[in-house]
């Protein structure tokens, strides 16, 4: 794609491009595991920019080499206020392993997708060569990897439980969540002249510290300590409960951890971004393109969202797999339709834009301006989920506002078709309330979507068939999925229409056995599925399911809960996706006769 900015339009990378812009020095340096895309769905842009806005001069460092003499470390120089690290938009782990532990030949956020691009434990690694070439410069780290490391936690790769990241990175201050307040109340502190050891009172930092200052504001609660965590997994699943009820309030209290001879301190976090706050960050001056170092390289992740418009940020689902929550909040934070538009009519400006957007999404995709009917209510609740076991009474699901936003977009010039590329939740679609008008909304949203913003394929996250396993993840029953199915089904006859579901599910997960995949064989069979989009439970840091993987116990109730671990028992759980597979037939029906279920091997091979 050919750029229509010049190279001074992105922030700086090299010392070359300081010189462009007249620059003997720069305040802020930022590491980065991702190619730099100066675009609001990647984190290192929009720190970038939020600091960029408060009047600093800011460079970016993408994908530093740290096996050579770390020149790409050096080459900034000293800045005036901080390093800053973030190992990019996915935890550097996740980026680089399987479930099964096999590296991947990929990554999608490194130009042509070349793996090799960034270190494991990206963070880690990035701060120890800072903390060596610059002990006495302020570092902060942030980024999903830290953010998702910040007590005690079990690393699925090495098989242990490491302490909070703070230890292992010896970085003064660490960003968690979406950073845009705390990085500027931060920026702000600093350059009133306060030392980076003496800010202790921003939300939503954590840091080391000898002792425990008070905070009138704040009341504390202590974890249970590093070095009885990793005697007693017990007593460390029973952390997990103050971490994710604490990051899920209003009113948070801050959550103290001994870990050696220190304090771990986890300030509470922001109230959630106003729609002014959200609009400022998108609406900062983003190009929307890879840096024109990149020039004839394709970058995958870019590929995928380059027509892609972020409506909202957050998720009430309080899936216990998932981290969205943990990092970006339980409440939603909404964009205003003027700032969607204009990122919209931006879109279509592009060079090669051909009038196809392919998603108007966010973490979960139908979620736009949902809060409680009464906030007072919200402000006292502490559920981690606003949907689980039943959608909240207090929770407004009305989706007109939603279908205004894709109905003013399709109105736009430019626009041939807008997509859902993201996943929706049926179950709120699904749900009757009091109020007949969302009622008729719920309906209405999705006669929409089934007719107009599907791509011939709409995927969706049932996860599992088993109420049992469901009930852990926090998921709705498969009836809902049932109930979906056939209005789907109805809709795309109604319309002539001839469109696919595309359902998700989830093996080896906390709860799951055997019996459990050999179920869900079945019955996604009856429902004519081969199913493609499958995964083995990943257990990854601040999860409710990682935290009953790795202990044995369900952290809300100390109840032991069996989880398939080893590489055989995985594989054992994982074939029931593929009973239609040849390869896997004997080895299925030897399964279903040792469980004495003629009644599966029945309804998977007899015709």
């Amino acid at each position: 794609m050919q750029s229509i900015y010049q190279l001074t339009d992105f922030l700086p990378t090299t010392k070359k491009e300081l010189e462009l812009r007249g620059w003997d020095e720069v305040d802020v340096v930022l590491f980065s595991g991702d190619a730099y895309i100066d675009h609001p769905a990647f984190a290192g842009a929009v720190i970038g920019r939020m600091l960029e806005a408060q009047g600093l001069r800011v460079a970016i460092v993408p994908q530093p080499n740290w096996r050579d003499d770390l020149r790409d470390f050096k080459k900034m120089g000293r800045p005036r206020l901080f390093f800053a690290i973030s190992a990019g938009n996915m935890d550097s782990m996740v980026n680089h392993y399987t479930a099964n532990k096999r590296l991947r030949s990929d990554d999608a956020y490194t130009p042509d997708g070349k793996s090799g691009m960034r270190p494991d434990y990206t963070t880690i690694t990035y701060a120890n060569i800072i903390k060596k070439l610059y002990p006495d410069v302020p570092l902060v780290i942030g980024g999903i990897e830290a953010s998702l490391r910040r007590f005690t936690h079990y690393d699925y790769w090495s098989d242990k439980l490491m302490p909070s990241i703070l230890v292992d990175t010896k970085a003064d201050l660490l960003v968690y969540g979406m950073g845009e307040k705390p990085i500027v109340e931060l920026v702000k502190q600093l350059q009133s002249g306060t030392k980076i050891q003496d800010i202790k009172f921003i939300p939503q930092t954590s840091y080391l510290a000898k002792e425990i200052l008070p905070f009138r504001e704040w009341k504390n609660i202590t974890l249970v300590s590093h070095e009885e965590c990793l005697i007693d997994k017990k007593k460390y699943a029973s952390n997990f409960k103050h971490i994710e009820t604490e990051s899920n309030k209003y009113h948070a209290a801050r959550l103290v951890q001994k870990t050696g001879n220190r304090w771990v301190i986890v300030n509470p976090p922001y109230e959630p971004l106003t729609e002014a706050d959200i609009d400022a960050s998108y609406d900062l001056p983003y190009t929307r393109q890879p840096h024109p170092k990149y020039k004839g390289k394709a970058i995958p992740a870019y590929e995928m969202i380059k027509f892609s418009v972020n409506l909202h940020r957050g998720c009430f689902g309080g899936c216990t797999f998932c981290t969205i929550s943990a990092h970006q909040g339980k409440h939603i934070v909404s964009r205003s339709k003027e700032s969607i538009l204009k990122e919209v009519q931006q879109i279509t400006a592009m060079p090669d834009f051909k009038g196809y957007l392919s998603d108007l999404g966010g973490p979960s995709a139908n979620m736009y301006k949902m809060k409680g009917i009464d906030m007072e209510i919200c402000r006292k609740c502490r559920k981690p989920s606003c949907i689980f076991p039943k959608v909240c009474f207090n929770l407004n699901t009305d989706h007109s506002a939603l279908l205004d936003i894709y109905r003013s977009v399709d109105k736009l010039p430019g626009i041939k078709k807008s997509f859902i590329g993201s996943g929706i939740r049926y179950d709120i679609l699904l749900s009757d309330t009091e109020n007949q008008d969302v009622n008729k909304s719920h309906a209405e949203y999705t006669h929409e979507l089934i007719t107009n913003h599907v791509s011939g394929r709409l995927k969706i996250a049932p996860e599992h068939t088993s109420d049992k396993v469901l009930n852990l993840m926090r998921k709705p029953s498969f009836d809902y999925f049932a109930k979906f199915k056939a209005q789907f089904d109805r809709i795309n006859r109604e319309a002539g229409l001839n469109q696919q579901l595309i359902p998700y599910f989830i093996s080896s997960h906390p709860g799951c056995h055997n019996e459990d995949m050999a179920d869900l064989a079945a019955l996604t069979k009856k429902f004519d599925f081969r199913l493609e989009q499958v995964q083995d439970f990943t257990p990854t840091p601040m999860t409710l399911a990682t935290e009953i993987y790795y202990s044995g116990y369900h952290p809300y109730t100390l109840e032991p809960v069996f989880t398939a671990k080893s590489k055989d028992e995985k594989l054992e759980q994982r074939k029931f996706f593929f009973w239609y597979k040849s390869e896997y037939k004997n080895a299925i029906i030897r399964d279903l006769n040792r469980m004495k279920r003629p009644d599966l091997l029945k309804k998977l091979f007899e015709k």
